[in-house]
């Protein structure tokens, strides 16, 4: 063969083996990753607190015994509702009735000599314009009338007396309410002087809940309250909810009444009381709960599902962009919040932001990749609020 075409051969073998080894390469080459991104756009968000509280009773009365005596009969079921007057129990009234008795005896004698004394005045009197009798009798007989006159008063005040004596050996609800456990029973015997306890009524509809706050959220809730964010009354007044132990949420919202003005200075939290309507019973008082505050609305908050965010060894926020090159960067935000199944971020995001939120495993910061669309929480309720 002619050196000059053998030459030719080889070069069209070499350059036909380079064209197949760039397509296998081109074939080979990967495709971006796919990862699904979010678009996130500013929406209204409602700003609550949680607080940590205990319930307490609306109204607590304790049943003390104001005289001495035996128990006869205790007139209530334990732990069923009272009403206020209602009797509970009966103290032995024979010797209050007895010593009613005698002050009404008492009374009838004094106003009996009233009479007399009365009539004596009257005739000395007379007489002493007379001469009759001497200036000395006639002063006594005066003295005398005023001091049986004196004599009433305070035989009517020991009569008195003895009466709410007697009526104390009934002893009655002071408030409506659910009683407890009763301390005493039929046979005891209970002193005016120890203020024997008899047993508690607490009324419990409506309830209190006392909530803990540190002083600084404090601060931030009287500030809110002063300029008006936060209403305490009218019918835009601040909402609380409860969690109850067991995770469940009250059905019944309470308001807020007031914030303590003193912090504890061993915890460094203020005391917030709100009410609640009890009409179940469900609230005993002592229960630990979790309330949370309306405390208004963010207009500008950016809601990012809690797959896109994740958070480093120092507790910083960070998500993954994908920008107008589809190029992955990392972006630090600052969400100390969720809403639903959303952290809220604060800072650190653009309106129309594009975020991962499947696949941030795959991916790296600088990598091109391929963004598949997803809808967002808030996109999808204003979608399904279009439908309706």
């Amino acid at each position: 063969m002619n050196p000059r075409y053998e030459i030719r051969y080889v070069a069209l073998a070499a350059a036909i083996l380079l064209s197949s080894c760039r397509g296998d390469v081109a074939a080979t080459a990967p495709a971006p990753p796919r990862v699904s991104v979010v678009t996130v756009r500013q929406s209204s968000v409602p700003v609550t607190t949680d607080l940590p509280g205990r319930t307490s009773a609306y109204l607590v009365a304790q049943v003390r015994a104001r005289v001495d005596g035996i128990v006869l009969k205790r007139a209530f079921i334990e732990g069923s509702d009272v009403t206020a007057s209602q009797l509970l129990y009966q103290i032995d009234p024979a010797p209050y009735r007895a010593a009613l008795d005698s002050a009404q005896a008492q009374l009838a004698r004094a106003k009996a000599n009233v009479e007399a004394t009365a009539a004596q005045a009257e005739r000395d009197a007379v007489l002493v314009e007379a001469n009759a009798v001497s200036r000395q009798m006639y002063v006594n007989a005066v003295a005398a009338q005023r001091q049986a006159v004196a004599d009433v008063a305070a035989g009517q005040a020991a009569v008195q007396a003895a009466a709410i004596n007697l009526g104390y050996t009934d002893v009655m609800a002071p408030i409506s309410g659910r009683i407890g456990t009763s301390l005493v029973t039929q046979g005891a015997y209970v002193q005016a002087s120890a203020a024997t306890l008899l047993s508690t009524i607490q009324q419990i509809d409506p309830i209190y809940v006392d909530l803990n706050q540190t002083s600084v959220e404090g601060l931030e809730l009287r500030q809110q309250v002063a300029t008006g964010r936060l209403k305490v009354n009218g019918p835009e007044q601040a909402k609380v909810r409860l969690i109850l132990e067991d995770g469940t949420e009250y059905p019944h919202p309470g308001t807020l009444e007031f914030t303590d003005i003193t912090v504890d200075a061993a915890t460094g939290s203020v005391t917030v009381r709100a009410l609640f309507p009890n009409p179940q019973h469900v609230l005993l008082p002592g229960m630990f709960v979790r309330a949370r505050i309306d405390l208004g609305s963010d207009d500008r908050a950016i809601l990012v599902p809690e797959d896109g965010v994740t958070h480093d060894r120092t507790g910083r926020a960070t998500v993954l962009v994908v920008g107008a090159d589809n190029k992955v960067a990392t972006q630090a935000v600052i969400a100390n919040r969720t809403v639903g199944a959303n952290w809220v971020v604060e800072s650190g995001l653009q309106d129309g932001d594009r975020v991962i939120v499947s696949g941030v495993q795959m991916v790296q910061p600088g990598m091109v990749v391929q963004a598949v669309p997803v809808a967002s929480d808030t996109q999808q309720l204003a979608k399904e609020r279009e439908r309706k």
